[in-house]
């Protein structure tokens, strides 16, 4: 019995992992245009062709690329400032690292609630800069949601972002900093050269991971663009959604065939995170030798 013990614990994950796998692969030969159910028997490349020839489909792709691109690139920017600042100054076991991780914990849908209570053109925002005198009218305050700039979806993305790249790279760079860092400082350095030579270029991969990571993410979500973006064009998970609940139901192969484009995407930003993650493993097996 103590033998099946770990196959039993593991029984429940080895289940869903069964379930997803025929999902998507369920997934993928609808994407092939083959779905019986609708008469539809012949494999064909034709819906992926759609997704990248279709000038509706390619705008929904560079709507969710600029997104993810513009979200994560800032996010892994302030985000490595934020972190550098709690270690300069010695926060790493304080309170106000528990406080960062707050909005890592709040679900997407409320983010986006709590934007358009404070960044709509009717929101607290507007309304405190209209009784200041700054506005004066609801239109004098900028089209932050909904609009096609996406700076709305980028700003919710950001509020989450920032302080999971922080969060992320923290550890790391305390330690890091607190033996490497300290040395250079001991023989002259500044401590901002210390942090620009050493702390961060070590630091760098794991910077790198949260970076692969937001940018999947943000490039698959489909809530934020959802309820904050434009009506035209579309991010691609919404626009998947839409084609999938299409009254004509052969647009199904259309909405699994962009589904297939993000799996492969992120299949890509998977390996990229695996060999980030042997690169790391390697150096840091030969500095141990």
């Amino acid at each position: 019995m103590k033998k099946l013990r770990p196959y039993l614990l593991l029984a429940p994950l080895i289940l869903l992992g069964i379930l997803f796998l025929l999902g998507v692969g369920n997934a993928l030969i609808q994407s092939l245009g083959y779905i019986p159910a609708f008469g539809m028997t012949d494999l064909t490349l034709e819906y992926y062709k759609q997704v990248f020839s279709n000038p509706t489909l390619i705008a929904s792709v560079k709507v969710s690329l600029v997104i993810a691109v513009v979200s994560s690139v800032l996010a892994a920017i302030f985000g490595v400032l934020l972190c550098a600042a709690l270690v300069m100054n010695g926060y790493v076991r304080d309170r106000i690292v528990q406080a960062i991780k707050i909005p890592i914990l709040i679900p997407h849908t409320i983010v986006a609630l709590f934007m358009i209570m404070f960044l709509s053109q009717n929101g607290l925002l507007a309304r405190i800069l209209f009784h200041m005198g700054l506005i004066t009218a609801q239109d004098g305050f900028p089209m932050l949601l909904y609009d096609t700039n996406h700076i709305g979806i980028i700003l919710a993305y950001l509020w989450k972002e920032i302080p999971f790249v922080a969060y992320f790279v923290l550890a790391l760079m305390t330690s890091i900093n607190s033996t490497l860092g300290e040395a250079a400082e001991n023989l002259g350095a500044s401590g901002i050269r210390s942090f620009f030579h050493i702390t961060l270029p070590l630091c760098m991969p794991a910077v790198n991971k949260a970076l692969l990571i937001i940018f999947a993410f943000s490039f698959g979500a489909y809530e934020l663009p959802f309820l904050l973006g434009a009506t035209i064009p579309k991010a691609l998970p919404v626009q998947a959604y839409v084609e999938y609940i299409h009254p004509d139901l052969r647009h199904r192969a259309y909405a699994m065939a962009m589904n297939g484009v993000m799996l492969l995407i992120t299949l890509g930003i998977s390996g990229m995170y695996y060999l980030l993650s042997r690169k790391t493993e390697r150096m840091n097996g030969e500095q141990r030798g």
